[in-house]
């Protein structure tokens, strides 16, 4: 085996010279200038920048920002503040805010004792837009400006000045928002280090289940998250307790009762179709029908179909009605909409199929359609059902398909056409604002007549924009599309995505920006992508962070399986950054080229993201395929297995192993739970060396064939690493033995305990060779070439052991003159009755869609 050394120096001079370098170990991509995470905001990087230029007099720090290598806008904002830059970083006051010192009164300190306060404050807000709101509310929060001057930097900066007025006052209510089978919460006056443990259960019962913990939500300065695979109608308590950064901890309590999967009816409001409509635009405004709280007003379709021309906007208006049902509607026409809504609420829509909505093209430019030559823009919005402006709705087992229009393709600029569903669920009263159900329904085109996006949000880049809150969009069936199949895009605070398939769009899922979180995206297929032409981006496309500040996602256990790429950073005003969480989704590409073919494509890579334990795999090239920041990644075991890799099918579900550590409560669906062995006395395995399951172990086999008798004995010669599969759990008492044969010499002899299909130096084994690798248990033999060695296995590793590595390594010697081989027969390992803790143990769970 060549020396890490010599591997790494080789892998040096690629990146010099082609600025990329690829980690064989954990197959990595880096960019040059971004091999770690950062803090990107623009306050962290100049703070960073000063201090390492040792400047400190004002001409000195003034030159140093001169030279500063970033984007032309982020140059523009410097030369604009650069007198107020020096004096924030002279006064150590970019520091505080980049350290989150909103704590104590030096911050306020140093900003009172500048000479234009506001100033400097407008300043910092610029400079650290994640951290804008809570800036605000600090200095509104310590006298530091008045309402005059809050409102005019709010302006400056695109803030919503009300956010800040409303987190300093008396305190904003922390709250419990239930939908039918998830709930969000919200706890307000939180620190960015505070922790939180969250627990739940049915009223009535005595046991309490795990929930995820909250995420920090930086707008508002809360903690916030939500609560899954809730039952419907069912009486809940939670306890949160949170700790906070001193040490000092709070519990909070609520109680909720999710709602029904049917809303209450009023009995003297149930219509037959046939018994108010005789044609054209069924108006339920002028008709006047609406219900309340405690019945619905229900229409059922008996067989009528709703049809209206195109000089009505919509074949059914229900204008700003609420407690609305429309049930088993087939609906027709209408020159935008389906279905229009706005300014409205309770709105329940179930069954209903509609299609032929929306203008004709009477004039195409550059590929694009107008209604006529005269038209300013280009037909585009049209849908089957929008809420505008309109909250607590749910769609739900209904068919929309065939629209009138087809959207145009990116070759010919943005998409502009027809959607399935536009939400902007911003009602003028908060308490209907968001919770936004979609579930159980397809939506899909056909391959040459396809959606702009099939589930659109308005106002997408706005905090009060798209689903806005407390909204969950799942079971459904997204097809079809020349751009994304769903947009989640603005306000994203407890958006639950999950049980969805979609296919064959330029892009699956969009969440950029992500303007309010956390967003869940968790257990859903997406497969087989590509526009009209066959095109693709991105599964999950995100960005933003920077230029529209400032939520989390959570992307969970879903099956990605495409052409191009996984999860990407995709602009948002120029910017790419955004802040996830993956764990334990199944990601596998089959192209690749530049930006074509990464699990994850993370350029930015911001140093709170995280991935842990994702299975990511290209097959083009054999491996895994990735650009992320190393120490925000953590690898599943069994990524860099080609051949495990090749087992799982292109199906909505796969069933992957996953270590306890790594399972998410309330959200990873345990189908195995193994237990601890309960017996008193140790466990011997034989190990079966099964010449069909003998394989290459990763690149480091040259040449030699292995040789297998028996399923007992396998005899390796010339320079070869092969691996047999195993499952066994090593722990404190795990002992191996095996009977050996040496002829000859090596640079290594002796086993490997790997759980991938990656070198891993810790866990070599050398019971004899010249080369200095691995742990060294040559005193084993005492010269010996052959005899039976016992071992203490969980000195070199301890849990789940996935293969054992037989090596002869032999890289010094020409392949006509080696002549060594070596034989390892009998191998046994016993394992003691403490055997399998809980964090040890193994657990399949569903990837993918859930039943």
């Amino acid at each position: 085996m060549k020396s890490q050394t010599v591997s790494y120096r080789q892998l040096f001079s690629i990146f010099i010279a082609t600025m990329l370098m690829t980690l064989a170990s954990c197959s990595v991509s880096k960019h040059s200038d971004q091999a770690s995470s950062v803090n990107n905001q623009l306050g962290a990087a100049i703070q960073s920048h000063l201090a390492a230029s040792h400047a400190s007099s004002e001409n000195e720090l003034s030159t140093a920002l001169s030279k500063m290598k970033v984007s032309k806008a982020s140059k523009v904002v410097v030369s604009q503040h650069k007198a107020n830059i020096i004096n924030l970083y002279r006064t150590d006051t970019l520091l505080l805010v980049m350290q989150n010192k909103y704590r104590d009164n030096k911050l306020a300190e140093n900003l009172a004792n500048n000479k234009d306060t506001p100033s400097a404050i407008s300043t910092l807000v610029r400079l650290f837009p994640i951290d804008a709101y809570r800036i605000l509310t600090y200095v509104t929060e310590n006298s530091l400006i008045n309402e005059d001057t809050l409102l005019a930097i709010a302006v400056e900066n695109n803030l919503d000045p009300t956010i800040v007025l409303e987190a300093s006052a008396t305190g904003m209510e922390n709250s419990v928002t239930p939908l039918i089978h998830s709930a969000g919460i919200v706890i307000y006056g939180q620190d960015e280090d505070n922790s939180s443990e969250v627990r739940y259960r049915e009223v009535g019962d005595n046991t309490w289940l795990p929930a995820l913990e909250l995420a920090w939500e930086p707008i508002y300065g809360a903690l916030s998250g939500s609560i899954v695979h809730l039952n419907a109608d069912t009486a809940y308590e939670v306890e949160v307790e949170i700790t906070g950064y001193e040490g000092d901890t709070q519990e909070y309590s609520f109680n909720f009762k999710t709602r029904p999967n049917s809303p209450p009816i009023d009995p003297n409001k149930i219509y037959y179709l046939s018994e108010i409509y005789s044609g054209g635009l069924l108006d339920l405004e002028a008709l006047n029908i609406y219900g309340s709280e405690d019945g619905y007003a229900k229409i059922i379709g008996d067989g009528q179909t709703v049809q209206a021309s195109d000089d009505v906007v919509a074949a059914i208006n229900i204008g700003s009605q609420s407690y609305i049902v429309l049930e088993n509607l087939t609906i027709e026409g209408g020159k935008r909409y389906g279905i229009y809504a706005k300014n409205s609420h309770h709105i329940w829509i179930r069954g209903c199929n509609i299609s032929k909505y929306g203008q004709l093209p009477g004039y195409y430019k550059d590929n694009i359609g107008y209604v006529s030559e005269t038209s300013s823009s280009p037909i585009n919005y049209d849908s089957g059902i929008y809420l505008e402006r309109s909250g607590v709705v749910v769609i739900e087992d209904c068919e929309i398909h065939s629209p009138n229009h087809k959207a145009n393709h990116w070759g010919d600029g943005h998409p502009k056409g027809p959607n399935a569903v536009q939400v902007w669920a911003y009602h003028p009263e908060e308490k209907y604002r968001g919770q936004t159900i979609i579930r159980n329904n397809k939506f899909f085109g056909t391959d040459t007549h396809r959606f702009n996006d099939v589930i659109e949000g308005r106002k997408n880049t706005e905090l009060t924009g798209g689903f806005v809150r407390d909204s969950a969009i799942y079971g459904n069936y997204l097809a079809f599309a020349n751009d994304d199949l769903l947009e989640i895009d603005g306000g994203q605070r407890n958006i639950l995505v999950y049980n969805n398939e979609f296919t064959k769009g330029y892009a699956g899922i969009s969440i950029a920006p992500n303007r309010l979180g956390p967003s869940y995206l968790f257990h859903n297929y997406i497969h087989d992508l590509g526009d009209e032409r066959g095109k693709e981006w991105t599964a999950i496309k995100a960005g933003g962070l920077l230029s529209k500040p400032s939520g989390k996602t959570y992307v969970i256990e879903n099956f990605i399986n495409t052409d191009r790429n996984g999860i990407s950073g995709s602009s948002v005003g120029g910017d790419k950054t955004f802040w996830m969480e993956a764990n334990n989704n199944i990601i596998i590409n089959r192209l690749h080229n530049t930006a074509v073919g990464l699990g994850i494509y993370d350029i930015e890579k911001y140093h709170l993201s995280k991935f842990t334990n994702n299975l990511i795999f290209n097959t083009k090239i054999n491996r895994p395929n990735l650009d992320v920041a190393l120490e925000n990644l953590v690898e599943h075991p069994l990524t860099n297995d080609a051949a495990y890799v090749s087992s799982i099918d292109n199906t909505p579900t796969f069933t992957l192993p996953l270590q306890s550590e790594f399972i998410l409560p309330n959200f990873s669906r345990r189908e195995l739970v193994p237990q601890a062995p309960t017996a008193d006395e140790n466990s011997t395995s034989f190990i079966n060396i099964d010449s069909q399951q003998l394989t290459k172990f990763d690149n480091q086999t040259k040449y030699g064939e292995p040789i297998v008798t028996n399923n007992n004995r396998i005899k390796l010669s010339g320079n070869s690493w092969y691996k047999i599969p195993v499952d066994i759990n090593v722990n404190s008492g795990t002992t191996m033995s095996l009977d050996y044969e040496i002829n000859g010499s090596a640079e290594i002899i002796g086993i490997g305990l790997e759980t991938n299909n990656s070198l891993t130096a810790s866990k070599v084994l050398r019971f004899a060779g010249s080369q200095e690798f691995g742990n060294n248990l040559v005193n084993l033999l005492d010269g010996g070439t052959s005899g039976k060695l016992e071992i203490e296995l969980s000195k070199y590793h301890l849990g789940a052991l996935r293969y054992i590595v037989f090596i002869l390594d032999n890289d010094n010697i020409e392949r006509i003159n080696n002549k060594s081989s070596v034989t390892f027969s009998n191998l046994e390992i016993t394992t003691s009755p403490e055997s399998g803790t809980e964090n040890q143990d193994e657990i399949l769970v569903p990837i993918g869609i859930q039943n």
